[in-house]
């Protein structure tokens, strides 16, 4: 069959383009706080042969945008990532910008990916604290990130880092915020209903509860509304939650006995730092143990009650099984 040469240079060309776009994305973002990064493969140069891919103008105003900027994506690759209202759900605070060309002259190689974490986390620390106005929780859903200059960027000579402020969930996976950061409470809590991944014999990122999880949120408390003359020991905060946090769990489930289902009880403390900070509030939470205690256990299906549809009849008590012959 003959071979039409004009179409596979075109589906060649095209290809090539598009795994520039890639490797622009992934040289720009950064997820620091777990040491991950996003990876959809270091192999994606670009550039062979192809010119330069250009990014979309949304693209090219996120990734150049001020402190104070909100920004999103939804594709995989980052590709659509753009600027929102910090009003709505978004993934990166912009809060400052910083040269490093006094660290990297120009020829300088581009530091590898540990040591991108390292620069971001010694050159944004600072300057994430200053625009928050207040101490960042260092046990806190806010976690320092970086979007970095490209490869193609840095060899032209680009030298500036913008930081960013991103939750990032214990399994890795970035969780959406809404609103300012510094409108944002910094404790690492989640609503209660939440299920947390189970991942090896730990904690992972949200899923629903139907599926295997290590821990359901069962409640939501503020320390603060039982402490209120300053910092209480750990021992002082575990004796008020073990009362508080049954209350919680018996709303949650309508009286029914979680420990039937094998299940315990536990909940979050909080440090010194924390406290610090201005983060008082404290999950309870369910969860499982395996039987010789090395980790969590998968429990499947949620322990909260379930609310009848308005308006829907309670079922009919089931028959008697006295009497009859």
């Amino acid at each position: 069959m003959p071979v039409d040469l004009d179409r596979f240079r075109s589906a060649k060309n095209t290809l090539r383009t598009r795994l520039v776009m890639v490797g622009v994305f992934v040289g720009a973002i950064l997820a620091l706080s777990l040491s991950v990064t996003f990876s959809w493969g270091n192999d994606a140069k670009g550039g062979a042969g192809g010119g330069r891919a250009e990014m979309s103008e949304q693209a090219q105003a996120a990734f150049h945008s001020p402190p104070g900027s909100c920004l999103t994506w939804t594709q995989p690759d980052a590709s659509d990532i753009r600027t929102v209202p910090c009003a709505e759900k978004h993934l990166f605070e912009v809060t400052g910008v910083v040269d490093i060309a006094d660290q990297f002259p120009p020829g300088a190689p581009s530091p590898d990916v540990a040591k991108w974490r390292e620069i971001a986390q010694a050159r944004c620390s600072d300057g994430a604290k200053t625009y928050l106005g207040k101490p960042l929780d260092p046990y806190g859903k806010l976690t320092v990130s970086a979007l970095r200059p490209a490869d193609e960027e840095w060899n032209d000579g680009a030298r500036e880092l913008r930081c960013v402020l991103q939750w990032a969930g214990p399994g890795g996976g970035l969780q959406p915020l809404t609103g300012p950061a510094k409108d944002q409470k910094q404790a690492n809590i989640w609503e209660p209903g939440t299920c947390l991944a189970l991942v090896g014999k730990t904690v992972g990122d949200p899923v629903d509860c139907t599926q295997p999880h290590a821990y359901e949120i069962v409640g939501e408390l503020d320390l603060k509304t039982k402490f209120t003359n300053g910092y209480p020991k750990q021992d002082d905060q575990k004796a008020w939650l073990d009362t508080e946090c049954f209350k919680a769990v018996q709303e949650y489930t309508g009286g029914d006995d979680f420990s039937a289902q094998k299940l315990i009880l536990t909940w979050d403390v909080r440090e010194q730092e924390s406290w610090d900070a201005g983060s008082t509030q404290v999950n309870c939470k369910v969860g499982a143990k395996l039987p010789d205690g090395s980790g969590l256990s998968p429990v499947t299906g949620s322990i909260k009650k379930s609310t009848p549809p308005p308006g829907t009849e309670p079922p009919s008590p089931p028959p008697s099984s006295t009497g009859g012959g």
